[in-house]
This record gives structure tokens, sequence and C-alpha cells, in this order.
């Protein structure tokens, strides 16, 4: 085992004799995410650096406790990028929480979730086994795809201690076009664009008290076809300086399109892409991915609504930020899961960690 993995293999160990429970934990900057958990901290930011990269591959190779802005930044050099433009939430983002978290910003329409672009991992499991899954091709996977499957567990399963990624060049062309229409017309010109041949990579409508409510389009690729399609589709073409800090800022979060009162939560409702208008009377949502992730500030209190009307349109609810006043009791992190979902990854988490070192709860309460 390489010198620099031994003090987590120790860590880990040690953990698992005492019964303690670990909560990793990497630049911070996802804290917020999940359910709350105590425990001792594993840090993570002492693995760092860049393994391997290789640009003419679209792949790139890197440990867990490699800063997010240090790995784009090399990657801009070579003129590529992680194209599902995963969001940092802070300064000290890693690699490894970004996996972990397995969030996605607003080119997941066109770019796919931050788990399709993860090639491999290598990990701790619970028992301080040092494991490797996938590797550093498209097709390098048989059987179940574990390496995917760390994208979005919160640590639940392992450590993650490095993690392949597929790139990608960046675009030749860009241009966001912004349009005045109410939220029903947008849902409806997203679903008619979607089935024509545009470069469409990624969209945002929300409620505008100057207008009826505007539609952002941002269009990415070739010249001639972002060209093309800004003259199909019209609409009023946003300055570029002005298209980036407004992207930037629905990736991040930052602005008032998701600043929360006191007492609202930040909600993440994922819908099919053809849901309608939702039935929540006095609550404005912001729409992203075509109008499959919905934002929508409201208290705690109206998390059993929230997730009744979800589950209805065919989509669930999560609580992504909670409220910055302190509340009693927060609901649930999860959409309740099926039962037999339920029973899969409860069945994960006692294969990868039985002991329950790495702090299932994280996820679930029911862990």
């Amino acid at each position: 085992m390489d010198t620099l993995l031994t003090p987590f293999a120790d860590q880990i160990r040690s953990a698992l004799a005492d019964r303690t429970v670990l909560r990793i934990r990497g630049g911070g900057s996802k804290d917020f995410y999940g359910e709350q958990l105590q425990g001792q901290i594993l840090d993570t930011r002492p693995l760092r650096g860049v393994c391997s990269y290789e640009p003419s591959e679209l792949v790139v190779t890197a440990l867990a406790g490699t800063p997010l802005v240090e790995l784009e930044a090399l990657l801009s050099e070579h003129g590529q990028y992680l194209a599902f433009e995963p969001p940092h939430f802070g300064p000290g983002a890693t690699v490894g929480g970004m996996v972990a978290a397995g969030l996605s910003g607003p080119a997941r329409l066109a770019a796919g979730a931050a788990r399709d672009h993860v090639l491999g991992v290598q990990m701790f499991n619970g028992q301080a086994q040092l494991l490797r899954f996938g590797g550093q091709v498209m097709k390098n996977v048989a059987g179940y795809d574990v390496s995917r499957l760390m994208a979005g567990s919160l640590g639940t399963l392992g450590l993650i201690t490095e993690v392949s990624l597929k790139v990608l060049p960046r675009p030749l062309a860009e241009a966001t076009l912004r349009f005045d229409m109410v939220q029903d017309e947008a849902l409806q010109q997203l679903n008619r664009w979607a089935g024509k041949p545009l470069p469409i990579n990624a969209s945002c409508w929300f409620a505008s008290p100057d207008t009826s409510g505007q539609l952002y389009l941002r269009l990415r690729g070739a010249q001639a076809a972002v060209a093309a399609a800004c003259q199909v589709l019209g609409g009023e073409t946003v300055d570029a300086a002005q298209a980036q800090l407004f992207w930037q800022s629905v990736r991040e979060q930052t602005g008032p399109l998701f600043a929360c009162a006191d007492d609202s939560c930040l909600w993440r409702l994922s819908l099919p892409d053809t849901a309608a208008v939702l039935p929540l009377p006095g609550l404005a949502p912001v729409l992203e991915w075509g109008g499959a992730l919905r934002w929508v500030k409201a208290p705690a209190a109206q998390a059993q609504e929230l997730r009744r009307v979800a589950a209805a349109a065919g989509g669930q609810a999560q609580l992504f930020r909670r409220a910055a006043s302190a509340e009693a009791a927060w609901p649930p992190f999860l959409h309740p899961m099926a039962e037999p979902l339920q029973r899969i990854a409860q069945g994960l988490r006692r294969q990868f960690d039985p002991a329950g070192v790495f702090g299932h709860a994280r996820m679930s309460r029911d862990a």
C-alpha cells in the first residue's frame, strides 16, 4: 500500500476497533448537504494531486483531496473541462467531495450527470480494504458498476481515495438567449425544442417581477450550429460576460434566485421533464434541465405537501438546504424510498461497511 494511504487505513481500522463513526470531509463546501452527522472527521485533503492526465484520451485521474479549482485549471490549459459543470459551493471543494455529492450543474441537461463521467475509483471500504473499480476507459465495466455507485453516496459506502473522470473539449461557440414567457409556456416550448436537433446545453426559467417570467437558454457547440440555432429560436441575445455571470450564479446558487428567507428551506424537486406546472400556490419555482429540476423555497412544515405533489407528478422532493432559523425537527433529507429500493440501499451499505464506520445516517435516518 502507498505510504500516502497508510494513515487513512490506520484511522479506519481504529474506528472499526473502537466502534466510532468517521465523517469523511474534504474542503467542507458541502457540509450542509445530507443528514447532519456527528463523528470523527477523516480529512481527505492530504490526498492531493493529479495522478495522470491524457488530454488525447479525454481522461484524468486525481486524488480525492485535490482542489476542484486546481483540476479545472489544469483541464482549461488544454482546452478541456468537466462537461457536467459540477457546483463548488465554496473555495474548498475537492474532487472526492464532488463525486461523493454527485451533483451536476446547469449543463446536466446536455452532458449527463456526474456519475456518467466517473470511469473508475479507488476506495477504502469499512474494513480498511483498498479496492479498485472501473478504470480509465468507458468500456471497462463488467457486472455491477461500483465506481458510478459512489457518485452521490455521500461517503456512506467508503472513502474515495482516487477517481478517474471523463473530460471533454470545450465547445467552440456559446450563446445565451433570453425570452419573456410564463412558466407553462416555457415548459411547453422546452419540450418542443428538446425534440429538435438544437445545441441546447442549459435552461433556466424563473418568475420575474418585471415580466411574466424569464427563460434563459444556453447554446453550445460548433460555430455554425450555434449561429443557426440563434436564428431559429429568436429571443434576445445576452451579453457574453453577463451570461457567464448568470450561469455561474445558477450553478453555485448565489443571488436572489436561490436566497431563502430565514424560515424557508431550499427544496430540490426531480421530475419528468414533461411534468406540467405544479399546484404549489404562492411558491415560485426556479426551473432547470428543461423542467426536470425544480427549485422551491418553502418552510420545513410544507415537506409533506411538497413530497405529495412531487410524487403525484412522478418525481420526488429532496431537502437541499435547511432554513437559517432553528427548528425543533427537520424533515428527512431524502424523499421516502420505496421499500424495494430501501432494501437494496441498506444491503449495499452492509456489504461495503458492515460496522457502519462511515456514518450511514448521513444518507438516511433509517440506515
